[in-house]
């Protein structure tokens, strides 16, 4: 199962004043004492976690099993939740990592396959249908061209504009420094161009 970042001990003074103070500290303290308080983090996560587990997973139900157990671990480990320069939503999205690699290996035991579609919300009803069948046709090709990224690419590509991560908090979820995560982007962005412009 996922094991969550190790860190230091929770406490107001310890934040340093060179990095942003983790607008989740004043929840995670809360779901530390009580562990209902820990909807809040759960609602406050659950979309985008479940994002980057469909995106990973292509699967809407693989994506589902991926979230719930990524929350059910964080929940768990939220007591060990320490601030040690790594946000709580990097210290998630490691769990989810975790827990998304996880499936993927319990699917190649299965030999399964995603399905490769993103659910459309229904067309307005004065929708333009060249339009709706253009915008569905260049989601496909976007959605191939991020799957056919190295893990590590799509990975930072995922992380930063389908769930908002700064370089930063990638470089938390991913083991890696700011700076190589930078590169890595670049290097992903600098592949998608190529690819889309086929």
């Amino acid at each position: 199962m996922s094991q969550p970042m190790p860190n230091r001990p929770l406490d107001a003074a310890s934040a340093e004043p060179s990095r942003t103070p983790d607008a989740d500290l004043a929840a995670v303290l809360a779901a530390q004492r009580d562990s209902a308080d820990f909807a809040v983090l759960y609602h406050r996560y659950l979309d985008a976690v479940y994002s980057y587990a469909f995106y990973q997973l292509g699967d809407h139900h693989d994506a589902e099993d991926a979230t719930a157990r990524t929350f059910m671990a964080a929940l768990r480990a939220i007591g060990s939740f320490r601030d040690e320069g790594a946000s709580f939503r990097a210290w998630l999205f490691r769990i989810a990592r975790n827990t998304i690699a996880n499936a993927h290996r319990t699917r190649s035991r299965r030999r399964t396959e995603p399905m490769d579609a993103i659910p459309l919300e229904p067309p307005a009803p004065d929708a333009d249908p060249a339009g709706l069948a253009l915008r569905a046709e260049e989601a496909r090709r976007i959605r191939a061209a991020v799957a056919a990224l190295p893990d590590d690419r799509r990975q930072v590509v995922l992380l930063r504009f389908a769930d908002g991560l700064s370089a930063r908090e990638i470089g938390q979820v991913l083991d890696r420094s700011e700076g190589a995560v930078r590169v890595l982007l670049h290097r992903a962005l600098r592949d998608l161009a190529g690819q889309l412009n086929r």
